[in-house]
């Protein structure tokens, strides 16, 4: 396991629980991409990544991850989660999530986010009916 790795880990994560986009953003590289598999383009470069993440901040304000499983390696971690929120309904979610996050030169160079799909289906019908 690569302590470089999972320094560069622990940041990223942190940014995502502190819903800092701005510091998402910072730990990719110029040219990474971060895909949310659910059925939308992948946001490419620093701007649309920081983009994308706050806007995944304002569809659920109150985003939360759980921890399942962690797999640190020189050049990847892969991370089982369960998001946590409330859609703008009222609606408590939970929605299973793997992140398989490469790394090159102590930044994000890709980070493929895959979903439950039946669950992020039904909380996206709370929240576009």
């Amino acid at each position: 396991m690569s302590q470089a790795t999972e320094a560069l880990f622990e940041r990223y994560h942190a940014a995502w629980v502190g819903h800092d986009a701005d510091a998402i953003a910072g730990l990719h590289s110029v040219d990474s991409v971060f895909h949310l598999h659910v059925g939308q383009d992948p946001a490419r470069g620093r701007e649309a990544i920081r983009l994308a993440a706050a806007q995944v901040f304002e569809l659920v304000p109150d985003l939360g991850f759980v921890p399942v499983s962690l797999r640190v390696g020189e050049d990847y971690w892969v991370a089982e989660w369960t998001m946590t929120g409330t859609t703008p309904a009222g609606t408590p979610v939970e929605i299973d999530l793997v992140d398989v996050v490469s790394v090159e030169d102590g930044l994000v160079t890709s980070k493929q986010s895959y979903v439950d799909g039946a669950a992020m289906q039904a909380a996206m019908a709370e929240i576009n009916p």
